[in-house]
């Protein structure tokens, strides 16, 4: 019974992303989907990548969380539209969530919509939200058997962004064994090194992004 239940939830989930999908792609936007860990740094890299592409596409986040606005705070100091989710206690975003924030966000004026999920490596990658790609962000500092135990969300996601990688030298991960297993769940991901702190590592990101955002418009 709960496995009907839980089935049902995703197929509702699936309508409201396609309709999400189909808006995006009538305003002509690429979406992203961020997810990683509680303290990966993924508002960090987020704000990092707002300030090298602010001059060359016209961008908006969406910021999900748990509680507070404290990240959409952040986001709103760098100039681009933000519209905050607050979930109450839910683990993730859904379609339907993102698709009540969309009425607050100017779409025509957008190339680029970047979807902050709620920290967790788990929940967020069940829940399509219509978006072009996802992108994991993992913290080095979380240990290099995150792949393994967590395998769904790097076969998901188009890219991996490592970051914190200026605090290699205060831990024992083992970086090769961390990028050998990530290409094993999914070969054909990219992999970023960065550190969201000093902006080392940002610029090759970004440049990717970039091209996946002219890319779809062509």
């Amino acid at each position: 019974m709960e496995i009907q239940v839980n089935e049902g939830i995703l197929n509702l989930n699936e309508r409201v992303a396609l309709e999400n999908k189909r808006l995006f792609g009538e305003n002509g936007l690429f979406v992203i989907n961020i997810m990683g860990s509680p303290g990966a740094g993924k508002t960090t890299v987020l704000e990092k990548t707002i300030d090298i592409l602010v001059n060359s596409v016209r961008l908006a986040v969406i910021e999900g969380d748990i509680y507070t606005s404290k990240d959409a705070r952040r986001i709103e100091k760098h100039g681009v539209p933000v519209k905050q989710i607050n979930t109450g206690g839910a683990c993730h975003l859904d379609a339907k969530m993102v698709s009540g924030a969309l009425g607050e966000i100017d779409l025509r004026h957008v190339d680029l919509l970047i979807i902050e999920n709620v920290g967790n490596l788990v929940c967020p990658v069940e829940f399509n939200l219509g978006e072009d790609i996802k992108i994991a962000v993992l913290s080095i500092t979380e240990g290099d058997d995150k792949p393994l135990k967590y395998p769904l969300l790097f076969r998901e996601s188009a890219a991996v962004i490592l970051n914190k990688m200026d605090l290699i030298d205060f831990t024992d991960i083992d970086m090769d064994s961390l990028r050998s297993d990530i290409k094993k769940i999914n070969p054909g991901v990219e992999i970023f090194e960065v550190s969201a702190r000093t902006g080392k590592g940002l610029d090759e990101w970004a440049r990717w992004l970039i091209k996946k955002v002219r890319e779809k418009n062509g």
